[in-house]
């Protein structure tokens, strides 16, 4: 029996583009809770190990993995871009989680789980039944770093195709492509209205320097408003990692992984 601790394999790709994708998967009952991490996050991470811990205790079943060059996944990250990591996430969601799972997407992971989710939609099959959106960064390529981006950065980019940038969570600098930014153009959400099809959870730190809060107001804009939750924190952060963020984050996982639950 799979119990969490064991590295497993999901392929995705095609040809000289096949990679192996790192996945672990607690056994549990009820469709799958699958977490969907950020950029440049692993699924080690604090508030993937927390929810891994809560379905333990729940006897819940959870999938948590590593995009294309991230953590103990293949591929080179300076050549991935957001259709790479939909990719990953639909193969793994494809092997593990088939059956109308919970979504949890941090940052870029709720970008990410927000257009696995339309796409299972529109399938007519094994759509989501709920979301949960920490600090989602839908759309973050072009609204949060090329529309902020200063005009030398945005010359470098288009000349050399690739701008290394400080990072405020590691020590070796991001390397932000212009693939990177072209094809986020190619995966908006945020141009009009966007109804996933289930219960969407967001939780927002109000002291977020990466995705403001206002850019939590915009998704729940273009969201249906039945079955749509705000959660502001006012003091968060991105992170939203301190035990008070943590426990807020399990309860409305609880929430949306309870099939009796409204919405």
């Amino acid at each position: 029996m799979r119990d969490g601790t064991a590295l497993e394999c999901v392929m995705a790709g095609t040809g000289a583009a096949r990679r192996r994708i790192a996945v672990r998967v607690r056994d549990g009952a009820g469709p799958a809770i699958v977490w969907l991490g950020g950029f440049r996050s692993d699924m080690g991470a604090t508030k993937a190990m927390a929810v891994d811990a809560w379905a333990a205790s729940a006897g819940r079943r959870f999938v948590r993995f590593d995009y294309s060059g991230h953590g103990a996944s293949e591929g080179d990250f300076s050549a991935c871009t957001i259709s790479t990591w939909l990719e990953d996430a639909q193969a793994v969601l494809a092997a593990h989680a088939a059956d109308a799972p919970v979504l949890i997407g941090s940052s870029m992971g709720g970008w990410i789980a927000c257009l696995a989710a339309r796409a299972l939609a529109g399938s007519g099959g094994g759509a989501p039944t709920r979301l949960v959106l920490i600090a989602p960064a839908l759309d973050f390529t072009e609204d949060l770093m090329w529309d902020r981006f200063p005009p030398e950065v945005r010359a470098r980019l288009e000349q050399d195709g690739v701008w290394h940038r400080q990072s405020a969570y590691a020590p070796e600098p991001d390397a932000i492509t212009m693939a990177l930014i072209e094809d986020g153009r190619r995966n908006r959400l945020l141009a009009g209205p966007l109804d996933l099809g289930c219960p969407v959870h967001i939780l927002q730190g109000m002291k977020d320097p990466d995705v403001p809060h206002a850019h939590a107001f915009r998704i729940l804009e273009r969201l249906p408003a039945a079955g749509t939750v705000l959660t502001l924190i006012a003091d968060g952060d991105h992170r939203l990692s301190r035990p008070q963020d943590i426990a807020r984050l399990l309860s409305a996982v609880a929430e949306m992984a309870d099939p009796l639950s409204a919405g």
